[in-house]
């Protein structure tokens, strides 16, 4: 019997090629991380101004200036229809030109970094006087700064990948790993909710709304994981996990606002699961499902391969077995 290849190369230059190896991942991982979070800046930021048409267009040109390429600047009537716009995810701020001077109309559910940024520039283009801030759509009042939601993310993503994982590896039968994926999104929507909204009171709207909003995520992150590994095997599981988690987190801008990050890496955040359901959950929570549209299409779609690919998929992962094995003839494949 031949001696197994790994057997075979000295374990000194084993262990020298997997600490390089290490070393390169995280040569890879850090920037991947570090970059965007060291980089937060505005860039083509939708906001507002409102007010009468001379002094708004004066207001609205003065932004432009003031940071080129940063605001993508829309001009409304008055105050009423600013807050509409706040309301339905179309502006995340808005300069409200009256009477008494500018006022600065702000959704910090939906971002309260940006609303924080915008409050600061606010003060700037005044000269230093104090700008009155109305909050039009608050973030939850236990959460103000938006880092539990941030932080409560996380975990949902983490236990998605883990969960498409686990039901590849250990669950053989396609109908049985399909089984798992749908009560593994239902039951993770329904304990979702009861803990971030219920327990630690970081979401404030629908239940219902929030629960198929998470239900639906943890769907995508799991059907991609095991999608994947039913279609390719060991290094499926790992693309998976690579888009869920290792490029899709970073990118996903949870606790910013993907027109803060460099571009066009906040763009591609927004189509991969984690910033497509972080997106989703806010509008479920804040904003009574506004802007929800296209993170729901993106997430079905994640969610509608995935679970395709499950079915047709005819292979099963052992671990430690090196390489993917096929489940057998076509006529004795079960599912």
């Amino acid at each position: 019997m031949p001696a197994h290849p790994y057997r075979t190369r000295s374990p000194w230059l084993l262990a020298a090629l997997l600490a390089s190896l290490a070393v390169v991942v995280q040569a890879l991982l850090v920037p991947l991380f570090a970059a965007p979070a060291a980089h937060l800046a505005p860039r083509d930021l939708p906001i507002a101004v409102a007010g009468p048409a001379p002094a708004a267009t004066e207001l609205a040109a003065r932004l432009t200036a003031a940071r080129p390429g940063g605001f993508t600047v829309t001009t409304l009537p008055d105050a009423a229809a600013a807050d509409r716009a706040l309301r339905e995810r179309e502006a995340y701020a808005a300069f409200v030109v009256g009477p008494d001077g500018v006022a600065l109309h702000t959704a910090p559910a939906a971002s309260p970094t940006v609303a924080a940024l915008l409050t600061e520039a606010a003060t700037q283009l005044s000269a230093g006087r104090p700008v009155p801030v109305v909050q039009v759509v608050p973030a939850d009042a236990d959460d103000p700064r938006g880092a539990g939601f941030a932080a409560g993310f996380l975990p949902l993503a983490l236990a998605g990948m883990l969960a498409g994982a686990l039901l590849t590896v250990l669950v053989a039968r396609r109908a049985a790993r399909l089984a798992g994926l749908i009560g593994y999104a239902v039951l993770a929507g329904l304990v979702g909710t009861a803990v971030l909204h219920g327990w630690l009171g970081v979401l404030d709207g629908d239940l219902w709304r929030e629960t198929g909003a998470i239900g639906l995520f943890a769907l995508a992150a799991a059907g991609t994981v095991a999608g994947l590994g039913a279609l390719l095997g060991a290094p499926g599981i790992g693309l998976g996990a690579l888009l869920v988690f290792l490029v899709g987190n970073p990118l996903s801008a949870v606790g910013a606002a993907p027109e803060l990050l460099p571009q066009p890496w906040g763009t591609v955040g927004q189509f991969l699961p984690v910033g497509a359901g972080g997106t989703l959950l806010r509008s479920a929570a804040f904003f009574d499902g506004a802007g929800a549209g296209r993170p729901v299409a993106v997430l079905a779609g994640y969610a509608l391969v995935g679970l395709a690919l499950v079915l047709v998929g005819r292979r099963s992962v052992r671990v430690g077995a090196g390489s993917p094995e096929p489940a057998g003839r076509p006529e004795e494949v079960t599912v």
